[in-house]
């Protein structure tokens, strides 16, 4: 029996050009993302885990179609967003209208958020970027969106300046959250926060998953955070997916040494979630 996949990732690669002095020297390249193959179950935790540089941010924007890939094959609810070998590519219209469905919760709360706009428009404007709907509903929607977050609705008119870390993170959760996503790659959402908020984000995020069943994609170089917050891992190093499987299983049984590296430098004190 098929299982409910909400995304599927087959033989993704993405490829980079390394420039050379000799113009007769055979092209070689950087495989920031090899023939990578994964699925992910709806309404799952999944997590992605490896050092930095080993293809984990590059792999993310493939799947969101946000850069152009090599070769592979990426489908979200039975929608093919491309298969290259195949020459598929979805529209930009239907591309534009599965965004909603699909986002992105970056790492920095402090670039992701545009200094000069209040919260409010910032929210507001992907909103109406993705409904027609008046302005007003919009500033309803983003309203709602705030209050899930845990934050009151009056900051609406304020600025990114008057926030701190944690709240900032809230706030562009919530920016994804009034959009009504189905699927959210979440690339290390808490890695520049303080440890004491970091528990605080998570929990807020499996609040949310529940409440509006959501599935995540969770990128991290640590994986202590991964083994409690996901149901699955995926391990990655150069590009390549070395092991997969059930969270707690790779973290009391690893198989790959790369992973076993992993585990080993990694601190043993876990966040308090309540999973």
């Amino acid at each position: 029996m098929e299982q409910n996949y909400i995304l599927k990732v087959k033989n993704l690669k993405k490829y980079y050009p390394i420039k050379s002095k000799c113009l007769f020297r055979e092209k070689k390249y950087q495989k920031s993302v090899d023939d990578v193959c994964f699925k992910i179950k709806k309404g799952s935790i999944v997590g992605l885990v490896g050092e930095s540089g080993c293809g984990k941010s590059t792999l993310s924007k493939c799947i969101l179609n946000l850069i152009d890939v090599t070769g592979g094959r990426v489908e979200f609810e039975d929608k093919v967003i491309y298969d290259i070998e195949n020459n598929i590519s979805i529209s930009k219209k239907d591309m534009l209208n599965l965004r909603k469905d699909m986002q992105i919760i970056f790492q920095d709360p402090y670039s992701s958020l545009d200094p000069k706009m209040s919260i409010g428009k910032t929210i507001v404007e992907g909103i109406k970027k993705h409904n027609d709907i008046s302005t007003t509903e919009a500033y309803l929607m983003a309203e709602k969106a705030l209050e899930a977050c845990g934050l009151d609705k009056s900051y609406i008119n304020r600025y990114p300046n008057e926030f701190s870390g944690g709240q900032r993170q809230r706030i562009a959760i919530a920016r994804v959250l009034a959009l009504k996503p189905k699927f959210i790659i979440c690339d290390e959402p808490t890695a520049a926060l303080d440890v004491s908020i970091q528990s605080q984000i998570l929990n807020l995020m499996l609040d949310l998953k529940e409440q509006y069943n959501l599935t995540y994609l969770f990128i991290s170089h640590n994986l202590n955070v991964v083994r409690c917050f996901c149901d699955e891992i995926i391990v990655m190093n150069n590009g390549k997916i070395v092991e997969q499987g059930n969270s707690q299983s790779i973290y009391t049984n690893p198989k790959n040494e790369y992973t076993k590296k992993l585990i080993d430098s990694i601190p043993k004190s876990n966040p308090r979630l309540r999973k």
